[in-house]
């Protein structure tokens, strides 16, 4: 008899365990879900970009033995917007471009782009005009990734996938 009533009570305490257990799943599995929607909320306020850009995934596609460069030989002086300070600044810059021989745009401009050397110029003085030095600082990948959009904008071709400064001083 006393066998009988002890498997009972462990029979008993095992439902009472299969049933705390699937209300614990139940509750965390909620919490997981509701905290994931606040992290992705917090992000979007934020405007973080957890995956790859276009730009990034082509530039990271371009094997080295396909890609082609163009130093821009003079160091450019650039005037800046008007800081905070209201004193007038300058970056003092040499350019490199990185292009993709394998791109259709390439046998079009690329061979030859050191005949449109001065329209590149005037594309990256008017880049860094609508930035101060604070935001140059602050933020310089800003400043190529809108220097590299003005180039294929140009060019109408993303044959130049990067743009990259060899130096860069700020005064």
């Amino acid at each position: 008899m006393k066998k009988n009533l002890l498997s009972i009570l462990i029979l008993a305490l095992l439902l009472v365990n299969v049933i705390l257990t699937g209300i614990t799943m139940f509750s965390v599995t909620t919490t997981n879900k509701k905290t994931a929607a606040i992290v992705s909320q917090i992000a979007s306020v934020l405007q973080l970009d957890l995956s790859t850009t276009d730009t990034e995934e082509e530039t990271a596609s371009v094997k080295m033995e396909d890609t082609a460069t163009y130093d821009i030989a003079d160091e450019m002086t650039i005037p800046l917007k008007l800081g905070a300070d209201g004193k007038d600044h300058y970056a003092v810059v040499s350019v490199s471009l990185s292009m993709n021989m394998k791109s259709p745009g390439y046998k079009t401009y690329g061979e030859s782009i050191g005949d449109r050397e001065s329209l590149i110029k005037g594309e990256i003085v008017n880049a860094f005009r609508n930035y101060s030095i604070e935001e140059v600082k602050a933020d310089e990948d800003a400043v190529l990734t809108d220097i590299l959009s003005r180039l294929q904008k140009m060019f109408d071709s993303d044959f130049i996938y990067k743009v990259s400064f060899r130096g860069v001083m700020y005064q």
